[in-house]
């Protein structure tokens, strides 16, 4: 089915394991990658359904340097992070060969910083730089060095920058501790994406790459490390999810041989299950006893997995309730919407939306007019789901059994990062500035 957009940017009709939040945000805070709910939603936000250049724009500020990390919202900050190049250009490497066609060589020498903004205004309240590095590996072309998105509980506020370490931070920018957790080496150098996971007192991260993997839990006031357990997986970018089930909480990490779930107390696997592709990007979510994972480079594959009994090795199990093997997403991840799950093909404009419960298309798969390469994850609010594509084209669709189109906004940006919620507002980080979407009065 084609969900076609006229040059004017409107269409027509198209024919229980809870995810932890770091803290008790309230109903205006996204807090981590992915939002509160860690599954795309704002249940409490309601932004602008139509937006351009000049219409229900708020703010718009330019950030220095680059960054495709997700903003964070608490209170009345946005906090955002980046790598800004400094001083003379540097002379090529003969490293930099290495990487496949498609990754970038390094230039510069960067200030690894983060930004906590206004949200009333823009303003940047404070900036601090963690790390001043020149990093060994470039990425992909389309990537970036500040790729991890950060997090929050509202006391403190934890900055990931892969390579160049995890900084714990107060919300007034004073720096409380910092890990250094040595160089990455990540399939064809192509770069650094997942995201820490923050629960109760705990800091989590996942370290796949080409040398030795494993995921590590830090103690979130000091920084001593409670356990690392070590992980046969290559280069994956998902970022783990922690979900409680039956009183206990789950560190559930995405990779190319198995989904896996860890004890957050010891780092002990509870359960693991095969049948992923290689290239992980996207990251799994959870609701009601089930958690979806889901990636596609050289196989497409996606798996629902009960909670319920899983223990071992589940691979071919009944614990696994139904598979998929096409139409998955690469890089965007899944959106859970209350019993609906959306997802993009490859990252392409190309929408399926199907049962949670059972992975029955609804309708689809659809054909997206309007907007093309999409690398940002789709988000939703008020019975809307928003997906942006790269080219800076954000299209507004309906939450219903028949969706329609409700508007295809433009701005001159490129977009990579995902979109934030945060109430009335809207927050875009683009390759050159920070946009705050909200209706104005």
């Amino acid at each position: 089915m084609y969900l076609g957009c006229s040059a004017r940017g409107l269409a027509g009709l198209v024919a229980f394991a809870i995810v932890v939040v770091p803290a008790v945000a309230g109903t205006d805070d996204w807090p981590q990658w992915r939002g509160p709910l860690g599954t795309g939603v704002a249940s409490g936000g309601d932004p602008p359904v139509e937006w351009s250049e000049d219409r229900n724009i708020r703010w718009k500020r330019p950030v220095p340097g680059t960054g495709h990390s997700t903003p964070i919202v608490w209170g009345d900050r946005v906090f955002i992070t980046s790598a800004v190049p400094y001083g003379d250009p540097l002379p090529p490497r003969h490293d930099d060969a290495h990487g496949s066609h498609d990754s970038a060589p390094i230039t510069h020498r960067y200030r690894f910083v983060v930004f906590a903004i206004s949200r009333e205004n823009g303003d940047i309240q404070w900036e601090r730089t963690v790390q001043r590095a020149v990093p060994h590996e470039g990425g992909h072309y389309t990537g970036s060095l500040a790729s991890n998105s950060p997090v929050t509980d509202g006391e403190l506020l934890f900055a990931f920058f892969g390579s160049r370490g995890l900084y714990c931070l107060s919300l007034d920018g004073d720096p409380r501790w910092d890990v250094d957790l040595g160089d990455k080496s990540t399939l064809h150098a192509h770069g650094e994406g997942s995201s820490p996971a923050l629960h109760g007192d705990t800091v989590v991260v996942n370290w796949d790459h080409e040398g030795q993997s494993f995921v590590v839990a830090f103690d979130k006031r000091t920084g001593d490390e409670r356990w690392r357990t070590v992980r046969d997986e290559v280069t994956s970018w998902a970022t783990p999810i922690v979900v409680e089930h039956e009183g206990r909480s789950q560190v559930i990490v995405s990779g190319t041989n198995r989904v896996r779930s860890y004890d957050m107390a010891t780092g002990d696997v509870i359960w693991e299950c095969g049948g992923l592709s290689r290239n992980v990007v996207a990251s799994p979510v959870a609701a009601n006893g089930i958690v979806y994972a889901a990636s596609s480079y050289d196989t497409r594959a996606m798996l629902a997995i009960r909670l319920d009994g899983a223990a071992g090795d589940i691979t071919g199990t009944d614990q696994v309730v139904w598979t998929r093997t096409r139409h998955t997403p690469y890089v965007p991840s899944l959106l859970l919407y209350e019993d609906t799950l959306y997802f993009l093909r490859h990252y392409q404009a190309i929408l399926s939306r199907v049962r949670a419960d059972t992975g029955d298309d609804i309708t689809g798969p659809l054909r997206l007019g309007g907007i093309r390469n999409v690398y940002a994850s789709p988000v939703a609010a008020s019975d809307r789901v928003y997906i942006t594509d790269l080219s800076g084209a954000t299209l507004v669709l309906s939450h219903a059994e028949e969706p329609q189109i409700l508007a295809l906004n433009h701005l001159d940006d490129e977009f990579s990062a995902s979109a934030a919620i945060s109430g009335g507002d809207l927050f875009l980080r683009g390759r050159r500035y920070l946009y705050c979407i909200a209706t104005q009065p």
